[in-house]
């Protein structure tokens, strides 16, 4: 009997290593792609839970062209297009997800049609995301993400006026880079817990507001020199620096607000934490 005791949870040991060995040997890389047909404008839609994720314009003709690194026992892939509605990444299947000390986690690189407008929506999770929308025609664009680290940037003017881009991190360290490429008539952050750079460079065709809300972290904002700045916080135990802005009433202004080309307003709402300043060319 006692050694029933003994044998047992060993065997039970054993079989529930070599599950946890069989789930790590079951990565499986796929690659997916679409041509544009007669399509006008796209909804596109990605989901993505956990690893690495890239995102970049595609070459011309190109709807879409992914490629996944995933483990096929917890996850599968999704590749869904129909009236103009485009719905990409992965899905769980259900099974508890288990990571391996020192195990490779998954990866998703996505390229999207450069001149095809589109609404574009990102839901991450815990991922190291790296996304260059340089080029993209974008109408709208909504980003999500949980505990991560972002780096976003803008490499090319959008062609088309953006109606509003919106973006929500939790735990996160999260960059944002030619901002004004967008060409955005509103941008709205959201954050938790972080650190957030915002640079708003680039080639600005109108004027634009921003909403910031922050609980706990740091702010920086980087404005080129030469756009109109008008700076409106409402903060608690949040200090500002607020370098080059001169203080009228409750709100901060670049020195040539009056007579800048186009003008940008933002506004601020944070609880704990520090929000700085900084001039680029």
């Amino acid at each position: 009997m006692h050694r029933r005791v003994v044998i047992l949870p060993l065997l039970a040991a054993s079989a529930l290593v070599a599950r946890e060995n069989l789930w790590a040997q079951s990565w499986r890389t796929v690659t997916m792609s679409r041509q544009v047909d007669e399509e006008r404008a796209v909804d596109v839609e990605v989901s993505y839970g956990a690893g690495r994720f890239e995102l970049m314009p595609a070459d011309p003709g190109v709807l879409y062209r992914m490629e996944l690194r995933y483990d096929e026992e917890q996850f599968e892939p999704v590749s869904e297009y129909g009236e103009g509605q485009l719905r990409l990444g992965v899905e769980g299947t259900g099974r508890r997800i288990h990571f391996s000390k020192g195990e490779k986690l998954g990866e998703m690189t996505l390229e999207l049609a450069r001149d095809l407008p589109m609404d574009l929506r990102l839901e991450c999770g815990a991922v190291r995301a790296e996304m260059d929308l340089g080029g993209l025609s974008l109408s709208n664009l909504e980003f999500k993400t949980g505990a991560s680290e972002s780096r976003l940037d803008v490499s090319e003017p959008n062609p088309i006026r953006m109606n509003e881009a919106s973006f929500q991190v939790g735990a996160a360290a999260f960059t944002a880079r030619h901002l004004g490429n967008l060409n955005a008539d509103r941008i709205q952050v959201d954050a938790g817990v972080g650190d957030l750079k915002l640079e708003f460079t680039g080639d600005w065709q109108g004027n634009a507001e921003v909403e910031v809300e922050m609980g706990l972290g740091t702010l920086t904002l980087r404005f080129p020199k030469g756009l109109g700045v008008r700076l409106v916080r409402d903060t608690f135990l949040t200090s500002l620096d607020s370098q080059g802005l001169i203080k009228r009433g409750d709100s901060y202004y670049s020195p040539d607000w009056e007579e800048a080309d186009h003008r940008l307003t933002v506004r601020v709402e944070a609880a704990f934490g520090s929000i700085d300043v900084e001039w680029v060319r």
